[in-house]
This record gives C-alpha cells, sequence and structure tokens, in this order.
C-alpha cells in the first residue's frame, strides 16, 4: 500500500521537501504502525534539513546522518496518533489506541504512517489533550526535563529562563514552577503576557536597549534556545556565587532525555494541568515548506504542528 510523506531530497533550504507517495511500512514484531495525526516541526527538524552549522560538526553530521541527504529523507521527531496495526509479539498497545512519540534520529514523522518499537518512547496521549497539542508535548518537555533535572533545581530557588517563549522555554517555565522554583522569563514584549500566564514571576524584554539583570540574583540559569555563546556577562552576572548556567548548547542529551518514562512523566502532568503545550501555527503537511520557513526565522511561539 502507499502512503503520503514528504521527503529530504538533500539538504539545504526548505524547498528540498518534497511531498510523495511511497511504500507504507509494516510492523515488525515488536513494533507498532502508527496513523500519524499530528507532527511537530522543530528547530531540530530545521538543523538536519538545512545542515546548517559550523564545517567540522557539518562533516560529523553527514558521517551520522548520510553524506549527500539524510540516510531517512522522512525528517519528523515528534508526532501523535492511532494505532492502524501491531506486531506480533507487542504486548503494551492496542489497535485504535491514540499515542504520542519522539522518534529522536530515526525520524518519520512527516508522514501518514511510521512504525515505532513498543518499548521506544511512545505511550498513549493524555486524556486531555488533541492530537495537536500531543505533539506539541515531547520535544521541548524532554529537554526541559532533562536540563532541569540535570541541574539539580529544587524548591525555592531563583531560576532565569532564557528564550521563555519557545518550544523549549515554554515547558521549562511550567516545570520549574513545578518544582517549586521562583521563575523569571526573558522573551520579547509582545510574549509577555504569554510567559506570564504559564507561571513567570517577572518578564524582562531582550530587545530593549537598557536590558539588564539584577547581579547575583539567581541559583539557575537556563538558556533554552541555544544563545550560550552570545549571552555574556549580562547573564554569568545575574548568577549567586555558586549559581549554573547550563545551556541546549552544551550537549545533546539523547536517549538520557528521549525515552518512555519522561512521556509519561509529561503526560500525567499535562492530565493534571501541571503543565500545557503552546501551539503557535499549525499547517496542514501539504505546506511542510511554508511551515520550515516559518520556524527558521527562529520567533516561533512554542510549537508548530503540520497535521497529516
Amino acid at each position: 500500500m502507499k502512503m503520503k510523506a514528504v521527503v529530504c531530497t538533500k539538504y539545504g533550504a526548505p524547498e528540498v521537501l518534497q511531498l510523495r507517495d511511497l511504500e507504507q511500512p509494516i510492523p515488525k514484531s515488536e513494533e507498532i504502525l502508527v496513523k500519524i495525526i499530528a507532527a511537530s516541526v522543530t528547530a531540530s527538524d530545521c538543523i538536519v534539513r538545512s545542515l546548517n552549522m559550523p564545517t567540522l560538526m557539518k562533516i560529523s553530521a553527514r558521517i551520522a546522518l548520510g553524506f549527500r541527504k539524510p540516510r531517512n529523507p522522512i525528517l519528523g521527531q515528534v508526532l501523535s496518533g492511532i494505532i492502524q496495526d501491531i506486531g506480533s509479539r507487542v504486548t503494551e498497545f492496542e489497535i485504535g489506541e491514540k499515542v504520542f512519540a519522539h522518534t529522536f534520529m530515526k525520524f518519520g514523522g512527516y508522514a501518514e504512517y511510521v512504525c515505532v518499537h513498543e518499548r521506544s518512547a511512545v505511550t498513549s496521549m493524555p486524556e486531555n489533550s488533541s492530537f495537536e497539542e500531543a505533539a506539541a508535548i515531547p520535544f521541548g518537555g524532554t529537554l526541559a526535563l532533562y536540563f532541569l533535572a540535570k541541574a539539580n533545581i529544587i524548591k525555592g530557588q531563583r531560576v532565569l529562563i532564557y528564550g521563555a517563549s519557545g518550544a523549549n522555554g515554554t515547558l521549562a517555565i511550567q516545570l520549574a514552577k513545578y518544582y517549586g522554583a521562583l521563575v523569571d522569563g526573558v522573551c520579547s514584549t509582545k510574549n509577555f503576557e504569554l510567559v506570564k500566564s504559564l507561571g513567570a514571576d517577572a518578564v524582562y524584554d531582550y530587545t530593549r536597549k537598557d536590558f539588564q539583570l539584577e547581579h547575583d540574583k539567581y541559583d539557575l540559569i537556563f538558556d533554552a534556545v541555544g544563545k550560550k555563546k552570545s549571552s555574556g556577562l549580562k547573564y554569568k552576572n545575574a548568577l549567586k556565587i555558586g549559581g549554573q548556567f547550563i545551556s541546549v548548547d552544551d550537549e545533546n542529551p539523547g536517549k538520557k532525555a528521549v525515552n518512555k518514562e519522561n512521556l509519561l512523566l509529561l503526560k500525567d502532568m499535562v492530565e493534571k494541568k501541571k503543565i500545557k503545550p503552546v501551539i503557535d501555527k499549525i499547517y496542514p503537511m501539504e505546506q511542510i515548506v511554508e511551515a520550515h520557513k516559518y520556524v527558521d526565522k527562529g520567533h516561533k511561539i512554542g510549537n508548530v504542528i503540520i497535521t497529516i
């Protein structure tokens, strides 16, 4: 059987993404076949598509991903959908179950169907989430969980989230509040109300010429967008003695962050209304080029979703 899928024909601008007919995958014995309803267009997807990175990193990326184009040409790491079929040895899922997943470097989200291993980062959707909302949870959620846990965040700490209105930042704000921290956010003026609505105690506008932070104020500063090199002394000086500055640029946590346990934790928090995903725009799959162009601008609020 055939399915519609977006194929990355080579590395480059968004126009390298093309909608094609491909063979529908068949689940192996321990895999589930998911009929995808929604997928997230992440900054990582755009980086893989464009290979826009320093030369040495680009060489390593080509070795890992494929030299002329991605070995798996169907990008998309985060998705939600309905189980269409299951392998003969699957025990955790049933046909018809609504699930959401993070496929990490196996990709496959920009298609009508994908096969995922039942023990990978996939679980049933939060009962109070739409498919679009479910697809907006795993990417920023798993990263924020990982880095905040790495920093040993505890109740009563003063925390600053740089990039508070992005996919990582919107969930980092909420998770830091969940852990009992006092949380400030940095974003542009137009996103102040959103960030405050997510629980921020104070919000700062990084675009203002007079933007500065108080010295010795924060126990933890989390750069949720990867601006570590340009953060300068204005952030480091805002740390208390012994405080931490962590950035999503520090490492790629990979499977240490992307796993079933973290998805289950995020699902529980969403169902208890402790956190909620933020969606900026929703595009049909046929407008994937426009979706990538929008994410490439670097100003999206929360998540950009495509519907399949």
